[in-house]
């Protein structure tokens, strides 16, 4: 028996057999059971369990008129909204797959996300119709989408709410303004109103389990991202398991803040949330004044956030006006808590806050702490129905308690493989005691009571606030600025991200003394997603290089991880 059997919640089963079914019909049957319940609260507005299936079965209606079959490639590219869930399950009713979108990206980064998963359709914001038009748009003929559907914000919510419900003043600019409708060439565009005039889509699903139901993309040493293909099952495994180990019933209010598009906000606050008939008070980015008041008003019984926004929350000068005493759950991942933060939480709220762990490519969590015998800083125990391993990363050998190794998992919320990338696959798996297990890339260990922690990275990442950035995939988009000779992505302390990411630049010798760090920053500030570009840029004259010319990543980020670091050149 494994040890940490010996700290596992009372009263639950080590491994949960989940329904043989579709994603969809877990909102189908929290219509049927709770129909007049709140599903989804978006500043002050109510949507039913029945309003919410009924939007999406009218979505669905026109996404099948515009030819979606079962099978194809829907992109989703929003912030949280009610929309978004729509969209997720209108999709899932006609049977295609959700490919979920950073709202963050550029169309520059956006091209890949038509092109790679051969997206002919997706569903946006109106404040982000125009950059994924201009993606479309600059792909060659045939290549781009043939129907974009575009809502707005206040498509979801009443533009004069009040009091506590109401968005920061600073917001109401972005989400009223009104945006004209971007040109599609060779397709057409949609607004919300006119799509959900459609009679609600008839007929029964043929969706199989092992179907796929969404396509998240994570990068990693490669410059582009891949798809992670995950089927209705796998998705479904950790819908139902996250409920089960937070608790959560129908009765249960969740503050949705976490992004829905990111694995964690969609499986274990999103499609954990409809499984149980839950309440979903639903913020479309962090405001840490909207989140105090939004827990106090609804009674707020379960928080999933990264540990930055436990911060702020602490940090407001308006906290003593909060009541939280409605919460009783408080979880997340992404960047460790600190210690003292915790323990603040503990003796002023009674909440132990519980760390998890998990990846794009199991579904979010693979490990969590128990809540009542959670370890600080810990990446928890493996999850119902997971085998957790740590193996020589080499040898691939299962090593000793307590040796640090590549951690390496298997269970049925471990993903099919990636997108049309059989090597990669291939590479990321092995088998093991007649299990097949995924390599994680992160380092770590097991203590003696079966609890793990991670130590290191075995591949190239920087973690800022959670946000896993992939130095290859920034290089990459570098390398397009016609001043950029040579870019090295690195990592450099931020007291607050935890993490910010530096670029290492050697520019072309024609550029020299024309373009400034700055002029590098703002570039690529406007052609990557916010969390990906470069803080700092230092410019030298030489990337030191192997003797088979590979940048020597590693030298650098030893160098700015060192005190007082020497300059490089």
């Amino acid at each position: 028996m494994r040890p940490h059997y010996k700290f596992w919640p009372a009263r639950m089963p080590h491994a949960i057999a989940p329904p043989a079914t579709s994603l969809w019909h877990n909102l189908a049957v929290s219509a049927l059971r709770y129909p007049d319940k709140a599903a989804i609260v978006f500043f002050g507005r109510v949507l039913t369990y029945a309003q919410l299936k009924d939007a999406a079965e009218r979505l669905a209606a026109r996404l099948k008129a515009l030819g979606v079959a079962k099978g194809d490639r829907v992109v989703v590219d929003m912030q949280n909204t009610p929309q978004l869930v729509i969209a997720h399950f209108a999709i899932f009713r006609t049977e295609a797959v959700v490919v979920p979108v950073n709202p963050m990206n550029r169309a520059e980064e956006l091209k890949h996300y038509i092109t790679d998963p051969g997206a002919r359709v997706a569903i946006t914001t109106a404040d982000l119709a125009g950059e994924l038009a201009a993606a479309s748009n600059a792909l060659p003929a045939g290549q781009g989408l043939e129907h974009l559907v575009v809502t707005r914000y206040a498509d979801a919510f009443d533009a004069e709410v009040e009091g506590p419900d109401a968005p920061p003043e600073a917001w109401r600019g972005w989400l009223l303004a009104e945006h004209p409708l971007p040109p599609l060439t060779g397709g057409q565009v949609h607004t919300w109103q006119a799509v959900l005039a459609d009679a609600p889509l008839q007929g029964e699903l043929s969706a199989d389990p092992q179907d796929l139901s969404v396509l998240p993309y994570t990068s990693g040493t490669t410059g582009l991202p891949k798809g992670c293909m995950h089927t209705h099952a796998s998705i479904m495994h950790n819908a139902v398991a996250c409920g089960l180990w937070g608790s959560a019933t129908s009765e249960t209010v969740a503050l949705v803040v976490v992004p829905m598009f990111h694995i964690t906000g969609m499986v274990a606050v999103l499609h954990a949330g409809i499984f149980c008939g839950a309440t979903m008070v639903v913020m479309p980015r962090w405001d840490r004044e909207l989140a105090g008041r939004l827990i106090s008003r609804w009674k707020v019984t379960s928080f999933t956030n990264i540990p930055t926004m436990i911060i702020d929350l602490l940090a407001s000068p308006n906290f003593a006006s909060f009541d939280l005493s409605s919460l009783k759950a408080i979880s997340g991942g992404g960047a460790a808590m600190p210690q003292a933060v915790a323990q603040r939480l503990l003796e002023a709220y009674g909440l132990r806050y519980a760390e998890g762990y998990g990846l794009t490519e199991t579904a979010a969590p693979s490990h969590q702490n128990p809540i009542d015998h959670s370890k600080q800083q810990c990446l928890g125990i493996p999850f119902f129905s997971t085998d957790s391993r740590i193996v020589d990363p080499d040898t691939l050998a299962e090593l000793p308690q307590g040796e640090q190794g590549e951690i390496v998992i298997s269970g049925p919320q471990v993903f099919q493989g990636y997108w049309k990338r059989p090597d990669a696959t291939a590479d990321a798996f092995f088998e093991l005691d007649g299990k097949r297990f995924f390599r994680s890339g992160d380092l770590g260990r097991m203590d003696e009571d079966g609890y793990f922690f991670i130590t290191d990275r075995l591949k190239r990442m920087i973690n800022a606030s959670g946000h896993k950035v992939w130095p290859a995939e920034v290089e990459s988009l570098m390398f397009r600025h016609p001043a950029i000779q040579e870019a090295c992505v690195i990592g450099t302390k931020d007291d607050y991200r935890g993490e910010s990411v530096k670029a290492v630049v050697v520019l072309r010798p024609s550029h020299r003394d024309l373009v400034t760090e700055q002029d590098i920053i703002d570039w690529c500030h406007e052609n990557m997603a916010v969390y990906k570009a470069p803080r700092v840029v230092q410019f030298v004259e030489a990337l030191p290089k192997s003797g088979t010319g590979k940048v020597m990543w590693r030298q650098l980020q030893e160098a700015e991880k060192a005190p007082r670091a020497a300059p490089i050149d």
